[in-house]
């Protein structure tokens, strides 16, 4: 759906007030695409393409080699690479600009092949020409920029080819709703957790204004000109409804939780491969992310 100067337009699946919060989000992500692309969190060098996918997941995705993959909301293809290194012929979609040059330039720089579509993720269809997947893919901070997962997760299961998979790995919401108890700038984890946001759905976003980014650049260089942004609480059971009621059947063994995590969100916080941390022993035990797969009937 181009724009003016092939920007997209507001998605037709939101109402005025959602779509002014997700083009927020959309030029938020805009202004986090050059501070991410000088960040350590992002560096291939530092850990591959590969390694930041946890162990299971390769497991249960099991052979790529010659399978259509969809990476949805891709960002900048650092992730999205790995399934080109598999030898999968696979397509990165997000709705930002500036993050799909960055990721071009990724994936030229590692030699593989990708192609990256811009659109909204509810536009896929239409931005894909009906086109279907063998496997598709998403998470990583993803679900909680989608103001209405109902209408998601009808995409989602049109992007499926018949007797396909979509697979998420995505932040455990109660790692959302939860923050160090004390100072707000506090990363220390002999604070106590509290709940400091919604975890069930249904209450509206919560907004933020900042400069500052899970993954700030080595310069110091801050977010600028578009800090906002907006972020929805889904909980695990919402998801698996929006996807059952799209048509998508769970598969049982896909669904897990695990106390790692793809950053070190909290200082003390104890490396158990490379790109993956957990809390130390001794603590309260949280899940901090989970992982479902669906399936579509063929």
């Amino acid at each position: 759906m181009p724009g003016l100067a092939g920007r997209p337009v507001v998605s037709r699946h939101f109402d005025r007030a959602a779509g002014d919060l997700v083009a927020d989000n959309r030029r938020n992500w805009d202004a986090r695409a050059p501070v991410h692309r000088d960040s350590d969190h992002y560096d291939l060098s530092t850990v591959p393409a590969q390694a930041r996918f946890h162990p299971r997941e390769w497991e249960q995705l099991g052979s790529l080699a010659e399978a259509s993959v969809l990476h949805l909301q891709c960002h900048n293809g650092v992730e999205t690479i790995a399934f080109a290194e598999r030898g999968a012929k696979v397509t990165g979609l997000d709705f930002s600009s500036a993050s799909l040059a960055v990721a071009r330039e990724v994936a030229d720089e590692a030699g593989v092949r990708a192609r990256f579509v811009e659109a909204d993720v509810h536009d896929a269809v239409e931005a894909l020409t009906g086109e279907t997947f063998d496997v598709v893919y998403t998470g990583r901070g993803s679900l909680m920029y989608l103001p209405d997962l109902s209408a998601w997760a009808e995409v989602v299961a049109r992007l499926v080819k018949p007797g396909g998979l979509f697979y998420l790995m995505e932040y455990h919401p109660l790692l959302c709703a939860v923050g160090l108890a004390g100072s707000g700038a506090s990363r220390s984890l002999t604070h106590p957790l509290e709940l400091r946001y919604d975890y069930l759905g249904g209450g509206g976003p919560a907004s933020f204004d900042t400069p500052v980014t899970y993954a700030p650049s080595r310069s110091g260089r801050p977010v600028e000109g578009a800090t906002v942004s907006h972020l929805w609480a889904h909980s695990v059971v919402e998801v698996i409804g929006a996807l059952s009621a799209a048509g998508l059947t769970m598969d049982p063994d896909m669904l897990w939780e695990t106390d790692w995590v793809n950053e070190p969100r909290w200082d003390g916080m104890v490396p158990m491969a490379p790109g993956w941390w957990r809390r130390p022993d001794g603590g309260v035990r949280i899940p901090l992310m989970y992982a479902l797969g669906a399936r579509r009937s063929k």
